[in-house]
C-alpha cells in the first residue's frame, strides 16, 4: 500500500477521536497563532485570491483563515476527516484528494499551507510537494508551514500516533523549498509546550 493511501486509512481509523483533540487547534498557542495571523496578514493584503489548506483535517485552521478574512478551502486525504469538516464548518469548502497532486491551476493561488501534514511524507519525495505548492502559487503568494523539528539531528522518523511522520531541521527544509522556488520570508522555532514531546518548526515562504 503507498503511503498516501495507508496514511488516508490511519486517519479515517481515529478521525472522530482525532478530531477531538486538536478542535481548539491554536487557542492555546499564543505563538503559533501569532505566525499564522502574519501569514494571514500578508496574503490578504496581496490582494483576494484563495488559500488552500493543505492536509486540513477537521478544518479548524481552514476556519480560523476564512475569519482572518481569506477565501479558505481545505484539502484532505482521509474522507472521514473531510466529512468532519464539512459538518463542523458547512459554509467552507473541503475536498478529498492529495497535495502531491493540486487541482488548481497554475499561479491561481494566493496561500498554501502545510500545518503538519508534510510530517507523512518520505523525505525523498519532500522535493515534489514543495515543487507542487509553487506550481499552484501566483507570484509573490505565500506558504506556510508548521513542522515538528529535528532537535539538531537529521531528518528523523518518529513513532507519530497516527502515521509515521518525520522530524525536518529547520534549515534543511528551508533549503528544500528555496530550491523549489519559495524564498523564505520568516521562521520560528519554539520548545515545546506542556504536553508536546519535540520542538516546533515554522516557515513562512515566497513565491519567487
Amino acid at each position: 500500500m503507498s503511503y498516501p493511501a495507508a496514511t488516508a486509512d490511519a486517519y479515517d481509523a481515529v478521525a472522530v477521536r482525532y478530531a477531538d483533540l486538536v478542535r481548539d487547534g491554536l487557542a492555546r498557542l499564543p505563538l503559533d497563532r501569532a505566525f499564522v495571523a502574519a501569514f494571514a496578514d500578508l496574503v490578504r493584503d496581496a490582494g483576494p485570491a484563495p488559500v488552500a489548506d493543505l492536509g486540513c483535517g477537521p478544518g479548524y485552521l481552514t476556519a480560523a483563515l476564512h475569519e482572518a478574512g481569506l477565501e479558505a478551502f481545505g484539502l484532505d486525504l482521509s474522507p472521514a476527516l473531510v466529512d468532519i469538516a464539512r459538518r463542523s464548518h458547512p459554509r467552507l469548502r473541503f475536498e478529498v484528494g492529495s497535495m502531491a497532486a493540486l487541482a488548481a491551476g497554475d499561479g491561481t493561488l494566493g496561500g498554501v499551507v502545510s500545518w503538519y501534514s508534510l510530517i507523512h511524507t518520505p523525505p525523498e519525495q519532500l522535493p515534489s510537494y514543495l515543487a507542487e505548492f509553487r506550481r499552484v502559487l501566483a507570484p509573490g503568494g505565500y506558504a506556510l508551514l508548521g513542522f515538528f523539528e529535528s532537535g539538531g539531528e537529521p531528518v528523523t522518523v518518529f513513532d507519530h500516533k497516527v502515521a509515521p511522520a518525520y522530524r525536518w531541521p529547520l534549515e534543511a527544509l528551508a533549503a528544500l523549498a528555496g530550491e523549489a522556488g519559495l524564498a523564505e520570508v520568516a521562521r520560528m522555532l519554539r520548545e515545546p509546550g506542556e504536553g508536546e514531546r519535540f520542538r516546533r518548526g515554522h516557515l513562512l515562504l515566497r513565491a519567487a
